[in-house]
């Protein structure tokens, strides 16, 4: 019999808040009713100390998930009273409420970042944890920068929070650093030599600096974690964490070879990648493992030989497996709001987050000029139509001029901050014409560093869906727009990752 593997998602956080992934809180509510549904183990939704809109996101999720059988929601801390109890007020009353502190324990950030002694940070730790564990919610302690931390210390450190209350022990690999080899041992030497530990909960937390983070935390597995915290995509702070949806299917595709099983709904992990690259307006590599537009496609004559043949020749898994369903002609020009949310409800998307009737208004636009509409196409309509308070830029009008003869110019209007604006301008294209306009009018002073376009489906009308990422000193913002005109489709996202880059500018001074 397999054993089980818990599946600690940190996309709303860790993976959140790297540069170009910021989603605001009605989009992480999306995000974690979908993992919700995808059946992970525990959310951690944010760090609750960090701003207001932190805090708010986090118990707005934690209030969300508060039926018995939801995930635990957990908050991140630091060793200190002050966050703790932050996270709690946040976290209070939720079905499963986690409280995940944490603290450095390698030399070279005990020296230079702390600048405390091993036994200050060995205090604090078990001070820290003794005081989340009297809130009654489940207390997990991560060491930070473990892999590169003494383990003689880290033997101490772990035994010290086990008896002040901790049940979950994580591993961080926090810069990618350890090999899967040295990480099967480490832990094989903590559970020996580390009184309590069997009784708790191994779990491991990997990025992917050297590209190993899966890899890891399967060798984690096989020395004795438990818990794997991951994110959907693999996205997350510098080159990210490990893939949610490469450990899982490693998990079921081997199972012959890997004797572990998660309890997560596989077809629930291509519309959780999807839903996160529409949120964040960032999109999937096409070779990325399991989710990319290339992991079941075949080019090769030789492949594609082998695959009408038999499927198997060339596909350790099918797309059906993870929830890739062949595009199928869902609605159309005739069809109602009834037929519309009825369609919402089975992708997945939930009719109360968006502007339903904004929503619906842009899909018979659509249908009046579209031969097909596809769930693709709903998809990017209702994901666009999001609700959000944040939203403080609106498009009201626009138009653009190109050709051979004149030179490329447009014409904006705008509600920035409820005050209504309107403004003309030319540039080198249409598309950049409008980019200069939206700029003129919001005042903004980030600079567009990628503009990436693609076809949401196969005809000549199909949706366009843009991609536009900006940057504003060290702040990073994504957007996406989607239509069946190209211009219009880019305006929307680059209005879009400007609304983010300006709310990452607000968190970053509510922060401070």
């Amino acid at each position: 019999m397999s054993a089980r593997i818990s599946v600690f998602d940190t996309t709303l956080r860790d993976g959140e808040q790297a540069p170009g992934w910021g989603m605001n809180n009605e989009e992480k509510i999306a995000m974690a009713r979908q993992l919700a549904k995808l059946g992970v183990d525990v959310i951690e939704a944010g760090f609750p100390i960090s701003s207001l809109g932190d805090f708010e996101a986090v118990k707005r999720i934690a209030q969300e998930l508060k039926n018995e059988g939801s995930p635990a929601v957990a908050g991140l801390c630091r060793a200190s009273r002050k966050d703790i109890d932050r996270a709690w007020e946040a976290l209070e009353g939720t079905y499963r409420p986690r409280i995940h502190t944490f603290i450095a324990t390698s030399d070279i950030h005990m020296d230079h970042k702390l600048c405390l002694s091993p036994q200050e940070v060995l205090a604090r730790a078990q001070k820290a944890v003794a005081h989340a564990s009297q809130t009654g919610g489940e207390v997990e302690f991560s060491a930070e920068d473990a892999s590169r931390s003494d383990l003689a210390f880290l033997k101490e450190i772990f035994q010290a929070t086990l008896e002040a209350g901790a049940s979950i022990i994580n591993i961080p690999d926090t810069v990618g650093y350890i090999m899967p080899d040295e990480l099967t041992e480490m832990i094989i030497d903590l559970r020996e030599n580390v009184p309590g530990l069997d009784q708790a909960v191994i779990s491991v937390h990997c990025h992917n600096d050297l590209g190993l983070a899966v890899a890891n935390s399967l060798a984690a597995i096989k020395g004795g974690a438990r818990q794997v915290e991951c994110t959907v995509n693999g996205i997350g702070e510098r080159a990210g964490n490990c893939a949610m949806e490469e450990l899982v299917m490693a998990l079921k595709t081997r199972k012959d070879f890997l004797h572990y099983h998660t309890d997560i709904d596989t077809c629930q992990i291509y519309p959780a990648s999807r839903l996160l690259t529409q949120l964040t307006g960032v999109p999937v590599q096409p070779n990325k493992a399991v989710v990319g537009a290339n992991a079941f496609a075949h080019e090769a004559g030789i492949h594609q030989d082998g695959m009408l043949k038999e499927r198997r020749t060339y596909e350790i898994m099918l797309p059906d497996d993870i929830g890739i369903k062949t595009n199928q002609l869902v609605l159309g020009k005739h069809s109602g709001r009834h037929a519309f949310k009825q369609k919402l409800q089975e992708l997945g998307l939930d009719a109360e987050q968006i502007d339903f009737e904004q929503a619906f208004s842009r899909f018979k636009s659509l249908a009046d000029r579209k031969k097909n509409v596809y769930d693709e196409d709903v998809e990017a309509i209702a994901l666009s139509t999001l609700k959000s308070s944040e939203h403080k830029v609106v498009l009201l009008e626009m138009e653009a001029t190109s050709g051979t003869l004149v030179k490329p110019q447009a014409r904006v209007k705008l509600k920035v901050n409820e005050e209504m604006l309107e403004a003309k301008g030319r540039g080198d294209g249409p598309i950049d014409a409008v980019f200069k306009v939206i700029k003129q009018l919001t005042g903004h002073t980030a600079v567009l560093i990628r503009f990436n376009a693609v076809a949401l489906t196969s005809e000549t009308d199909a949706q366009g869906g843009i991609t536009v990422v900006l940057r504003d000193g060290d702040l990073v913002a994504a957007g996406s727009g989607s239509h069946t005109d190209i211009i219009l489709a880019s305006t929307r996202a680059y209005i879009s990752a400007v609304n983010r880059i300006m709310n990452l500018k607000r968190r970053v001074k509510e922060r401070q």
